[in-house]
């Protein structure tokens, strides 16, 4: 079967292969904060330190080719774009007037608009579907901006949420000036996903805060992580119905929101390697990013071992295993359609700025999906 590069990597039952895998051109020029795809188009956004917002094109053939960039004032953390949402279809009618109910046209939702946020406390917009080379500011923190995302709150108009180490989730109409509601959590906010009307807020000290949509301005829930250590990542599965948590201890944990489920959450042990001649001993890695297929539902782990996993959490099986890829793995993202897996190779930070060196790798890396790598393992034993 063709793939999207050309012939799929071949792989056995367990072991996939990365040497078909091709690299972005002109990738930024320090660390890689984090990768995110427009959920309208083959662009993918690469946030990084060297202070820059950059959209690359991708092509068919998996060549790359870099389409706008916008810049910040200090190191950009994170990136994330704008839903896209059709306008609802007007009512019959003989008058050529506009009907309230569409959109607003001063902010379509057709997956253009991406955005940026970092240490210098601000998130800002650039517009792809503008002639604008030019990011606008739309929100602002106390502190560095850590995490953003777009949730689905019932409004108009697509509202960003922004967490920040001022230990606050605010939420912004991307219209406005002040954000229309603030959360206060416990600690500084490391990590926030949502997906449908579940979001989901990592903080320092291990808190994960859970909020309903339906209902924004306050904790559905709160708990502490299952994992002893700090917590690196949280993603949301494909279905709203829980979240996966990576931390700094090599371990990966299945939450599960509504209490009736609470029998299916569980923890697993990844990104750890054991030293040649030893047998009891485990070099333990940071699993730095968790993303889920946007069909099949199974989701990737990559960590500062320089390695990613494709897993099942239904069959509670690992898929796939892929060999180290030349440094550690700081952020992935499955395209639209799951034929594309993105991941960023460069220094994590885990041994401070003194390790920040010009020997370090730095680049983003594309994986074509073969249609056997993401798909959930059939069940066995089912009646009819």
């Amino acid at each position: 079967m063709s793939g999207l590069f050309g012939n799929a990597a071949g792989a056995n039952n367990t072991q996939g292969e990365i040497k078909n895998d091709i690299p972005l051109n002109q990738p930024p020029e320090d660390s890689i904060s984090q990768i995110a795809f427009s959920p309208q188009s083959e662009h993918l956004a690469v946030a990084s330190w060297d202070k820059k917002v950059r959209v690359y094109e991708i092509a068919s053939n998996g060549q790359s080719e870099g389409k706008a960039l916008f810049e910040h004032e200090a190191p950009v953390l994170a990136c994330c774009w704008a839903p896209v949402r059709l306008p609802p279809p007007a009512p019959p009618s003989s008058h050529s007037a506009q009907n309230p109910t569409q959109a607003n046209p001063l902010f379509p939702q057709d997956g253009k608009k991406v955005i940026g946020a970092g240490a210098d406390k601000a998130a800002r917009m650039l517009d792809l579907g503008s002639n604008s080379t030019t990011a606008t500011q739309v929100a602002a923190h106390d502190a560095p901006i850590r995490c953003a995302t777009f949730v689905d709150a019932g409004a108009g108009s697509p509202i960003l949420a922004t967490g920040s180490w001022d230990k606050k989730v605010k939420y912004w109409d991307l219209r406005a000036s002040n954000p229309i509601a603030t959360l206060d959590c416990q600690e500084r906010v490391y990590a926030l996903d949502a997906k449908s009307k579940l979001m989901v807020i990592g903080t320092a000290d291990r808190y994960i805060n859970i909020v309903d949509l339906n209902a924004p301005q306050k904790f559905f829930k709160t708990i502490q992580s299952p994992l002893k250590w700090q917590t690196r990542c949280v993603t949301s599965f494909t279905d709203a119905s829980g979240f996966a948590i990576g931390s700094i201890e090599g371990r990966c944990a299945i939450q599960y929101v509504d209490e009736k489920d609470a029998a299916s959450n569980f923890s697993f042990k990844c990104h750890r390697q054991s030293p040649a001649n030893t047998s009891n001993t485990s070099n333990v890695y940071s699993v730095n990013a968790i993303s889920f297929h946007p069909e099949h539902g199974t989701f990737s782990t990559a960590g500062a071992d320089g390695t990613f996993h494709f897993w099942d959490k239904d069959a509670k099986h690992r898929l796939k295993g892929y060999p180290e890829v030349g440094g550690p793995i700081v952020s992935t993202a499955f395209n639209r359609n799951g034929n594309i897996f993105a991941y960023a190779i460069s220094y994590d930070w885990s041994q401070g700025y003194s390790h920040n060196t010009q020997q370090k790798v730095t680049k983003v890396m594309l994986h074509s999906v073969a249609l056997d790598e993401c798909k959930p393992r059939p069940k066995t034993g089912a009646k009819r």
